[in-house]
């Protein structure tokens, strides 16, 4: 890879982790700690929380009348989202021993912490589960695809990809044919000895 680029992603590297530490420093900010994957507020706040609260009939009573006709088309992807997600699973139970790529652990790209926040009410949690789960899953779906795509077929694109998968930067330029050839086969041993990370 060209020295240049693998300098400026190390610096966005950089730059990743001064971002977990500004978000570290405001959840102390805003009282709250992470113990084993569980959210921690403090007694006080949690208590503050909860007058904040919307009631249910209230909240169904102020919301948009587009939100309400839009609801039941948002509902309407779970069954697709659903069945994306399984048949995801399935291919990576399949597929990636065949390739020697260690399987996605799909876990660590669902979080559900949101119910812990007592300022919201049972519509919003549900709201929010659904969110974190089409969320989750759109992560999901994307490492194990960067993950299949590294491994056949390793190749930049000729123009700008917004938002590219964690493992683009290992893969060689559009139209360097020679280091396609001479590297794929080390590509390929470092997605299996890789993984999701």
């Amino acid at each position: 890879m060209n020295q240049n680029i693998s300098d400026l992603i190390a610096r966005i590297r950089e730059l990743e982790e001064e971002v977990e530490r500004e978000i570290a420093s405001r959840r102390a900010q805003l009282h709250f700690t992470l113990e084993e994957r569980k959210v921690r507020f403090e007694r006080e706040v949690l208590t503050q929380h909860k007058r904040l609260k919307t009631g249910v009939l209230r909240y169904l009573a102020q919301a948009s009348w587009r939100n309400l006709l839009s609801a039941p088309f948002i509902y309407a992807m779970f069954l697709p989202l659903l069945v994306a997600d399984m048949a995801v699973t399935g291919y990576q139970w399949t597929c990636f021993p065949l390739y020697g790529i260690p399987r996605v652990r799909r876990r660590d790209y669902f979080l559900f912490d949101r119910n812990s926040l007592a300022y919201l009410n049972i519509i919003e949690k549900f709201n929010c589960a659904y969110c974190s789960y089409a969320t989750g899953l759109a992560a999901y779906l994307k490492v194990t695809v960067g993950l299949t795509e590294q491994y056949w077929c390793p190749i930049k694109h000729a123009r700008r990809v917004l938002e590219p998968h964690s493992r683009y930067d290992r893969f060689i330029d559009f139209g360097d044919a020679e280091s396609y050839r001479r590297e794929l086969g080390t590509i390929r041993k470092d997605v299996a000895v890789r993984g999701s990370r």
